[in-house]
């Protein structure tokens, strides 16, 4: 997942109705049979995702048992249903068990590798029941376009199965509010069903990208470079508020006044505040995972992107720095947030790395 919106308590969007929010008609009735939902993967983002997709079944009565959910950490299955009843949700034994019992499996995995397992998985089950009715495939993830075609290839081969490339924009706090925004490209009744799952537990919006599964991760991750772009550039900027004695507070309120995004807001509200626990946020490491695939997607496309070459480099210094400390046991935080893209200005510049303090400049009166 990737940090794309406000992590104030601020709700910058209005009550949106299902016609502006949803572009697809509400599914036909599945029969006799209410769906069953199953969800594979509760990190940082998928928790708050099947949590409120267990939530909001009332809205949504096609839907009435639990939905199973399943995570190669016990404890995070049990403490959601823990946190959210039984009656809501219940803990999967297997992958297997949510292929078998589910007519919805959503998936959200951290990277690339997760998602290919975890599909080849699926596609093992598969060959041993052969599906007989209806099994739709949902993918939150943020993975390579191909690598959602080839998902798709392998899921088609069974009859009555189908596949939706799902990403979604927006960090855990707005996972937690259901306010992403949901991107979806794949067979048009299943992304019906999908999407009036999604809508309004999980997401605020759902942007159809049309019949070809990688059109939706391809805007995933232009999405993902144009924060990341922004990212450097507010770095950038704050550290050169430092340098040139008027301080990065200064540059801060200055973005407030004429350029007030969310986005840019909250992140930059991080580096100047050194706000870089990225367990509260999004991990470095997924930052430079999607980095790699918006300059691979770039150079497949003779599409330069110079400011994301940057931003890749300053990332990655950043995390080298962190993993130093590690070394030495003088890091402050276990997982390092992508906001602290910040510290590979701030070195370049002479400044310490992740503490502001050090070098903190106080503008004059």
């Amino acid at each position: 997942m990737s940090a794309t919106s406000s992590d104030s308590d601020v709700d910058m969007h209005p009550t949106t109705t299902l016609s502006d929010a949803v572009p697809f008609s509400r599914p036909p009735t599945p029969g006799p049979h209410p769906l069953r939902i199953g969800w594979y993967g509760l990190g940082a983002m998928g928790y708050f995702m099947a949590r409120n997709i267990a939530t909001s079944k009332k809205l949504h009565p096609a839907s009435a048992s639990p939905i199973l959910v399943y995570n190669r950490t016990l404890e995070k299955a049990e403490k959601l249903v823990g946190e959210i009843g039984s009656a809501a949700a219940v803990v999967a034994s297997s992958p297997a068990q949510l292929v078998t019992d589910c007519d919805v499996i959503f998936t959200n995995l951290a990277n690339d590798a997760a998602v290919q397992s975890v599909y080849n998985d699926f596609t093992k089950t598969l060959s041993s029941i052969q599906p007989t009715r209806s099994k739709i495939f949902v993918d939150t993830s943020t993975i390579y376009p191909s690598l959602a075609a080839e998902v798709d290839k392998s899921l088609s081969k069974f009859s009555y199965c189908h596949f939706v490339a799902s990403p979604v924009f927006g960090p855990p706090a707005e996972a937690n509010a259901g306010k992403l925004v949901i991107a979806m490209s794949g067979d048009y009744r299943s992304k019906q069903v999908a999407a009036h799952l999604m809508f309004p537990g999980v997401g605020r919006k759902v942007v159809d990208l049309g019949g070809n599964v990688e059109k939706a991760p391809t805007l995933k991750l232009i999405g993902n470079g144009l924060i990341m772009g922004a990212n450097e550039l507010l770095a950038e900027t704050l550290t050169l508020g430092e340098k040139s004695g008027i301080g990065a507070q200064t540059v801060h309120n200055l973005v407030r006044e004429i350029m007030p995004a969310p986005a840019l807001l909250a992140y930059a509200d991080k580096m100047v505040n050194d706000k870089f626990d990225g367990k509260a946020g999004f991990a470095i490491d997924l930052g430079i995972k999607d980095s790699l695939h918006v300059r691979q997607l770039a150079a497949e496309t003779n599409c330069p992107i110079p400011t994301i070459d940057v931003a890749h480099q300053h990332m990655v210094t950043a995390r080298s720095i962190h993993q130093r400390q590690n070394q030495t046991g003088s890091q402050k935080w276990d997982v390092l947030d992508w906001s602290a893209i910040i510290a590979g200005c701030r070195v370049a510049a002479g400044l310490d790395p992740f503490d502001s303090k050090v070098d903190h400049i106080v503008p004059d009166d």
